[in-house]
């Protein structure tokens, strides 16, 4: 029996450092695009070690820059690295680590918010759902301007099982703000418990990695980067609409020091409010004096469960939006209309205009 091939490792051939790169093609982080360079090899391979093993792996990277973390992905022994880049400015750089390891980079020069990453590797590495998450990694250090929608953009993905989820359960490492990676990691009762924290929560496992001082990147930002890794759940813990969930979810959160009972009164028109919020809570089991920082997934599970019944019954529900409401309230007293023909509403517990 012939003894099992070892995989040759490749390292990349002397190139010039981050730092002459960034001189080479007088590369400025722009503020407007909230950019930080990571220099620090040691860091950027600490960031791909939360990932793991990347032998012979694909991955794609977001927002690569200059190229620091794209090298040690390369190092790490990626086959095929995909990186997606908006700002053209970086390219000859880039291009300069394509030609360093030929065949195993592809550039796409674009923004990842549009990037059809489903079409962006082969189907064999396609895994069922319910297996183990597929040889597919997904790896940047994110601008701090694009990570909260990027990642929910991902979310919703991940819900629909599209995007770079077509291929299964692709795991994410991604740099935050300390505080947003704070946030996706809150546990309840936790001061950062936030509509984040249940949307990443009930459709990942969210590990904190660690945390970069500012200090390390430059121009040095005035906050610290967690870094964070996602791996997509084989069974969400709410399994409603991704739209149900995020609407309970946001309305609840929209007043966080307050008890859940306002945001949850706040999903329904004035004329059936109290009755319909009420009929929520007892159906979820929610006691609702509750402040959203406490209430765990399981809550959220039951009451978004309780919220799609009765858009079942009436389905005007889930299109309805309270700003909306006090929108149209705003436009009339704009065109002098008196309150109640344009879309005025009333507080339900005081009678006031809202």
């Amino acid at each position: 029996m012939a003894a099992p091939r070892k995989l040759a490792s490749f390292r990349l051939p002397p190139l010039p450092t981050i730092g002459e790169v960034i001189k080479l093609y007088n590369l400025r982080a722009e503020k407007q695009l909230s950019q930080n360079f990571l220099l620090d090899m040691k860091l950027t391979d600490k960031i791909v070690r939360q990932a793991g093993n990347l032998k012979e792996a694909h991955v794609c990277e977001v927002g690569p820059g200059p190229g620091g973390l794209t090298r040690s992905i390369l190092n790490a022994g990626a086959a095929d690295l995909l990186v997606v880049e908006k700002d053209t400015r970086f390219m000859p750089g880039l291009k300069l680590l394509s030609e360093a390891a030929p065949g195993k980079v592809r550039i796409v020069h674009g923004d990842i918010l549009n990037y059809r990453m489903d079409r962006g590797f082969p189907s064999s590495i396609i895994k069922e759902w319910e297996d183990v998450p597929p040889d597919l990694h997904i790896i940047g250090n994110l601008p701090f301007s694009v990570s909260t929608p990027l990642i929910i953009k991902w979310l919703e993905n991940i819900s629909n099982r599209t995007g770079p989820f077509t291929y299964g359960r692709t795991r994410l490492t991604l740099t935050f703000q300390k505080e947003v990676a704070e946030r996706l990691t809150a546990s309840a009762r936790s001061r950062q418990r936030s509509r984040l924290s249940i949307m990443a929560q009930y459709l990942c496992t969210v590990k904190s990695c660690f945390t970069i001082p500012g200090r390390a990147f430059i121009p040095k930002p005035e906050v610290d980067v967690g870094v964070v890794h996602f791996t997509p759940l084989a069974r969400p813990q709410i399994e409603q609409p991704f739209k149900v969930v995020e609407k309970v979810v946001r309305n609840v959160f929209q007043f966080r020091r307050k008890h859940c009972r306002k945001g949850i009164e706040m999903l329904f028109p004035a004329a059936q409010r109290l009755e319909l919020a009420e009929v929520m809570m007892r159906e979820a089991d929610v006691d609702p004096t509750v402040r959203p920082m406490e209430l765990s997934i399981p809550q959220f599970r039951t009451l978004s469960d309780a919220y799609a019944r009765l858009c079942t019954s009436d389905p005007a529900l889930l299109t309805y939006d309270f700003r909306e409401e006090l929108r149209l309230k705003h436009l009339g007293r704009k065109m002098g209309k008196p309150p109640g023909t344009l879309g005025d509403t009333v507080d339900p517990h005081t009678q006031k205009p809202l």
